[in-house]
């Protein structure tokens, strides 16, 4: 699989029908296709229409000689055909989002019109377009205009056509396989281009590095902020940790951990997680790495009604602490997987089977179902192909997209010691965006 950050090499949710150079033709607006999505047979008359044998309905072209874009006026919203596309944009929208400086700031990029105040019942009384220009003009006189590859980019039927994040699904052999560069820690906290490399490599695979960290915490918060605002939790705001059992948590051990989630039991899991080794004087201890997108994908290929119900029912997750420093007890709701309603596309897996709490949001005769979910899923999340080991070391600071990747750790011997943090998720992706990425 070749890493390419303009196009999904695999998202899961069948419903994808375009790759993203589709999307990427929308904003070249590119020209349409000549043809109208419909099966009958159809004849271009002279005057611009195109007569649909068998259906009363009639196009309009763009323009009298051109043959590029379509559409009509129906009852109840106007359709567009467009990149051999077809939309369908109700009235109300279409005067929602008119972009025209009374009823949008372009500075601010925010809308000034009062949506309460449009008729539900609006239609616009005059309609016509260019190669490149939908013109309406409502009942009040008031005119909007619509770029046509604006139109396709941000309708219901693009973007269900089209994924959020790009991204390439990874097993160990993929992601050995595609080389992704670590981030020089110089070039890192100097450049935004060796940012915008580094954050590429992240969106895709949802882990990426940082080698030639000082080992130490404070460099460590030091890289961390130059992508996001640090998050603090119960754990703190950086932290830095042995095997001491110091908190309530398995992590704080020596023991084995399986793959895993963080904080599922919050209701919105930290989006990102940071892991310095600052130093380990023993054996063992390798980190474990498991692409959650990819093992769902695969139970979404092998058994769709599996995946259907791993996103539909809400479990809960819990954490309580009750040592003689610390006292918690928090509880997460949400499905294994959420997916975007609209495409299917998976953007949060929640799987800890250490903090799952007792099953008592199912019914049932759902209950033996989802069992059989969850194991499919499991199964998948623990076959040894897609399991990537990395050792850390002092100075190799490692990005994980706590709700993309799981990880986990074999057991160690001696003094091992970790520092890290919680990143907010929203700005990490906010930093990307701002570097021209699509996240």
């Amino acid at each position: 699989m070749r890493m390419c950050s303009a196009v999904i090499s695999k998202d899961p949710g069948r419903k994808y029908r375009f790759a993203m150079a589709l999307t990427r033709m929308f904003v070249r607006g590119v020209g349409c296709l000549q043809s109208v999505s419909r099966c009958h047979t159809q004849v271009v008359s002279p005057v611009g229409q195109i007569q649909i044998l068998g259906d009363t309905r009639r196009w309009q072209h763009t323009a009298p000689q051109s043959t590029n874009c379509n559409w009509q006026l129906r009852e109840d919203c106007f359709e567009l055909n467009y990149g051999g596309l077809v939309m369908h944009f109700d009235y109300v929208w279409l005067r929602d989002h008119c972009r025209s400086a009374s009823c949008y700031n372009s500075k601010t990029n925010q809308r000034n019109l009062d949506t309460a105040n449009v008729e539900l019942t609006i239609r616009p009384v005059k309609t016509r377009m260019d190669e490149e220009t939908l013109f309406l003009t409502w009942p009040d006189g008031h005119v909007t205009r619509y770029n046509l590859a604006w139109l396709a980019q941000n309708s219901y039927e693009g973007q269900k056509q089209s994924a959020m994040q790009p991204r390439i699904l990874w097993n160990s052999d993929i992601y050995t396989n595609a080389k992704a560069p670590a981030a020089n820690w110089e070039k890192f906290m100097s450049c935004n281009e060796e940012l915008k490399k580094f954050l590429k490599s992240f969106l895709l695979y949802g882990i990426a590095f940082v080698e030639g960290v000082p080992a130490t915490l404070e460099a460590t918060e030091i890289a961390s902020q130059r992508i996001s605002l640090i998050r603090e939790t119960m754990y703190g705001r950086m932290w830095s940790f042995t095997s001491d059992f110091s908190r309530g948590d398995t992590a704080y051990t020596k023991l084995a951990l399986d793959r895993h989630t963080d904080t599922s039991y919050f209701q919105e899991p930290c989006g990102i997680q940071v892991f310095h080794c600052l130093r380990h004087e023993g054996t063992g201890g390798r980190t474990l790495l498991v692409d959650g997108f990819y093992a769902a994908d695969k139970v979404l290929q092998k058994t769709p009604e599996n995946f259907d119900l791993l996103t539909r029912v809400p479990i809960k997750h819990e954490y309580i602490e009750n040592t003689s420093g610390h006292r918690n007890h928090m509880i997460g709701i949400g499905p294994v997987l959420n997916v975007y309603p609209w495409n299917n596309e998976v953007y949060m897996i929640r799987y800890n089977n250490y903090d799952r709490a007792v099953i008592n949001t199912v019914s049932h005769d759902v209950v033996q179902s989802w069992y059989k979910a969850h194991r499919e899923l499991t199964t998948e999340l623990r076959k040894p192909e897609n399991e990537l080991w990395v050792k850390l070391k002092p100075g190799k600071v490692l990005f994980i997209d706590n709700w993309r990747v799981l990880h986990g750790r074999e057991s160690f011997t001696g003094l091992r010691q970790l520092c890290g943090c919680y990143l907010t998720r929203d700005d990490v992706l906010n930093t990307a965006r701002s570097l021209g990425l699509q996240a």
